[in-house]
C-alpha cells in the first residue's frame, strides 16, 4: 500500500481549509487561496497536515525544515528498533567437549542478545542407529542454556536431523 504524499502549496485543491498559523494559533476556516497568500507573505509554505478532516487542516510552516526533521525522527526510530534473527548452532552426535563448550558459549551470547537459536544435530551413516545419543546431547544443551533461554520447540527428528529451537526468556 502506498502512503499518501503530503500536499504542499498549489497541490492543495480543496475550496477551503482550516488554517493553523506558524506559531500554532488557530486562524479558522478560510478559502485555500487566502491561506496560500498568507503563507507566501511570510515566505513559508502551506502544508496539509490532516487531509481526512472536513475541511482539511493546513499549517503555515517551512516545508523543507519539516521534511528534514521528520526524516531525522524516522532515522532515530529505526536506529532504536531491535531486530532478531534466527541463529543456528550445529553439532554432531560425537562432538568433542571443547567444541561443545565453545558452541554453547556462542549460543548463550546469541540468546542473551535477544536472538532465537536453532540447535541441530546431523546424523551421518550408522549414527542413525544411535539417535538416543543426540537426544541426550539436546537434553544437556537445554540444561546448559536454561538460565538464559526457554525451549520454544522441543527436540524432534526431521529426516537425518534432530532439531530444537530456543528463544530468549520472556520479560514480564
Amino acid at each position: 500500500m502506498r502512503t499518501p504524499r503530503t500536499r504542499v502549496n498549489h497541490a492543495i485543491r480543496v475550496p477551503q481549509v482550516r488554517l493553523v498559523d506558524a506559531d500554532g494559533s488557530q486562524i479558522g476556516v478560510v478559502p485555500t487561496r487566502e491561506a496560500l497568500r498568507r503563507a507566501q507573505e511570510r515566505g513559508l509554505d502551506l502544508v496539509e497536515v490532516a487531509m481526512n478532516a472536513d475541511p482539511p487542516v493546513c499549517r503555515i510552516m517551512d516545508y523543507g525544515k519539516y521534511k528534514y526533521e521528520k526524516e531525522k525522527r524516522d532515522r532515530q526510530a529505526r536506529r532504536h528498533q531491535s531486530t532478531s534473527r534466527l541463529k543456528e548452532v550445529k553439532f554432531h552426535a560425537n562432538v568433542a567437549e571443547h567444541d561443545y563448550e565453545t558452541k554453547i558459549r556462542h549460543a548463550r551470547e546469541f540468546i542473551q542478545e535477544g536472538h532465537p537459536v536453532r540447535f541441530s544435530i546431523y546424523f551421518r551413516g550408522r549414527e542413525m542407529a544411535h539417535t538416543d545419543l543426540g537426544f541426550a546431547l539436546m537434553q544437556r544443551v537445554m540444561n546448559d542454556c536454561r538460565d538464559v533461554g526457554r525451549v520454544d520447540q522441543a527436540p524432534r527428528m526431521i529426516g537425518r536431523n534432530l532439531v530444537m529451537l530456543m528463544a530468549p526468556q520472556s520479560h514480564k
